[in-house]
């Protein structure tokens, strides 16, 4: 009888590590990016990731989305480490030239876990950022965007504030 209490103990106490870590994840976007860390020094902005409300080390995908002369560019993200728990630099990959707006995708596994649209205004320094969100209950969980809201992102962006 013991043994079986003991196991049912054990198995409570991983069912609750697991609940624990199951939930959604988050980011934020920090602009500007802090100059005097040696880390983010140049960066355009900064990416925070988290698992509900700690930093947590997580992949990341991204694109700038832009129209430049008319012509519609997808230019890929890289994403730089800094000295912080999930933290990622972003510095200015995409021209100074035409509208854009970085799509930033929080990846799990093949899944997108959180996403970020950040339109830039005329300009060039963002305008409006968005995290896209879905009701639980009493909880606001992240989404990815849809390519709906991307259009209407871009539709939007290279407008004064």
């Amino acid at each position: 009888m013991l043994r079986f209490v003991r196991s049912l103990a054990v198995a409570a106490i991983a069912v609750g590590a697991f609940a624990a870590f199951a939930g959604p994840p988050w980011m934020s976007i920090e602009y500007p990016a802090n100059p005097h860390d040696t880390t983010t020094r140049g960066a355009f902005l900064v990416v925070n990731t988290y698992h509900h409300g700690d930093p947590a080390a997580m992949a990341l995908q991204g694109s700038a989305e832009g129209v430049v002369r008319g012509e519609r560019r997808s230019i890929p993200l890289r994403f730089g480490a800094t000295g912080r728990r999930g933290s990622h630099a972003l510095t200015r990959q995409w021209p100074t030239e035409g509208k854009w707006v970085l799509s930033i995708q929080l990846r799990e596994g093949d899944s997108v876990g959180a996403s970020a649209l950040v339109v830039l205004g005329a300009d060039g320094t963002p305008s409006n950022v968005s995290v896209p969100t879905t009701r639980d209950g009493p909880w606001h969980v992240p989404r990815a965007h849809t390519a709906a809201e991307l259009a209407s992102a871009l539709a939007g962006a290279g407008e004064q504030r």
